[in-house]
Order: structure tokens, then C-alpha cells, then sequence
């Protein structure tokens, strides 16, 4: 999954990028608008993290350039105007999310993820696959061997996010915003019988669903 982060903070740029590598991510990034405009209607990104003030093009004429041009990708916007009124006219621009400055790095994890589960997405690859089960991300399908493990919406979410995040352990609380959004909960034992409920049906078709629990933290993809 390729991430262009546009912001020009130096400090803020740097550690974007170190922790959204680490988390699997491609990152590209960049501290000026006008490069930053013309690497993003060229590249092929999935996700945008957009800082509204910067030299040379601001991050509102970012937006409407690339809503403009059609691009499919995700725009979250990273600023410090916490306006309300700054956040709508964002988001009527064209931003699919909009995160104010300072901010918890999880909070922002989070939103990604959530964002990459909005609707379709100019990614690589359709799906995530991890030796014999294969999700398919454009139609919401898990695939064991060829054949369909019937996993419900939330059963295939508590997947989904597991398998986006490879490499990670995530925790109940963060699994409970990516189902039920930033302002809801799940209690933590339902997110454990979804979890139960889809390795019973990988089991019923003859594989094993990998996704393993590190006990007090949370669970993690066991890769092949």
C-alpha cells in the first residue's frame, strides 16, 4: 500500500514515515505543495496524508486539483486548524477524513485503516494473501484453497484488519474502532467470538485461519 504524506514538518515528516514504514506501508513524502501536487497526480497512491499549510501550494488547492483530475485515492487531512469550520470546508473539498495536530500515532493508524476500507481503492494488488487464504479487498472474500469461508461483515472486518496489518500486534481497543468507527465500542468479547466464529468456518473447509493472540496485548498474522 503506497502513502504520500505532504507535510513541512521536517520532525512530523520523518517520523510519519519511519512509523508508517514499520507498519508495511510504502511511503513517499515530501515538505512542499508544489512537488508534492505533482507527485501525487502522477503517482499511484492509495493514501494521502495532506498538511494544509505549505509553501508554494496549499493543501486546499492540493485537494480540488486532485478531486479534479479524478484521482482514487484517500486524503486524510493532518492539520493544526482545529476550526470546525476549518474541518467542514475540508471535507466538502474533497478530504475523506481530517485529523487535527497534535495527534496519537494509533489515532492516525486507525483512520487509515478505516479509510482503506472505504469503498474502492487504487491499490496494487486486490488481495492479501498469506499462504493458502487469500482475501480478496475489491470482494470482500475470504479464500482458503479455492474455496469460500462465509465470514459475516464484522467477521470479515476483524480479518481484514488483521491481515492489512502484518507485522503488528493490534490491540482489542483498535479493532473496535476499525468495526464500529472512532465515537463506538465493541466489547472486546465479541470481537473474540467474530475472531472464533471465522477460524470455525476456515476450519470447516480443511485450513487454518492465521491469525494468532498474544495474550495481555492483542492479536497478530502469523505469515507464512
Amino acid at each position: 500500500m503506497k502513502v504520500l504524506v505532504i507535510e513541512d514538518s521536517i520532525s512530523l515528516r520523518r517520523s510519519l514515515r519511519v512509523g508508517l514504514t514499520n507498519l508495511g506501508f510504502t511511503v513517499d513524502d515530501t515538505g512542499d505543495g508544489s512537488e508534492g501536487l505533482s507527485m501525487a497526480l502522477s503517482g499511484d497512491y492509495s493514501l494521502l496524508i495532506l498538511d494544509l499549510m505549505l509553501p508554494s501550494v496549499d493543501g486546499t488547492s492540493i485537494l480540488k486539483a486532485i478531486r479534479q483530475a479524478g484521482k482514487d485515492i484517500r486524503v486524510l487531512i493532518l492539520s493544526a486548524k482545529d476550526l470546525t469550520e476549518d474541518k467542514v470546508e475540508g471535507l466538502l473539498n474533497g478530504a475523506d477524513d481530517y485529523l487535527t495536530k497534535p495527534f496519537s500515532f494509533d489515532e492516525l493508524h486507525v483512520r487509515l485503516l478505516c479509510l482503506m476500507r472505504r469503498g474502492t481503492l487504487n491499490v496494487n494488488a486486490n488481495s492479501i494473501n498469506i499462504g493458502a487464504v487469500s482475501l480478496d479487498l475489491h470482494l470482500k472474500q475470504l479464500r482458503c484453497g479455492g474455496k469460500d469461508a462465509q465470514l459475516t461483515p464484522n467477521e470479515y472486518k476483524v480479518v481484514e484488519c488483521l491481515f492489512s496489518s502484518q507485522g503488528k500486534v493490534i490491540s482489542s481497543e483498535k479493532l473496535s474502532e476499525y468495526l464500529a468507527g472512532q465515537y463506538d465500542a465493541i466489547a472486546k468479547n465479541s470481537i473474540e467470538a467474530h475472531l472464533s466464529s471465522a477460524r470455525k468456518k476456515v476450519r470447516a473447509i480443511g485450513y487454518e485461519l492465521p491469525i494468532k493472540t498474544k495474550r495481555g496485548f492483542g492479536y497478530f498474522v502469523e505469515s507464512h
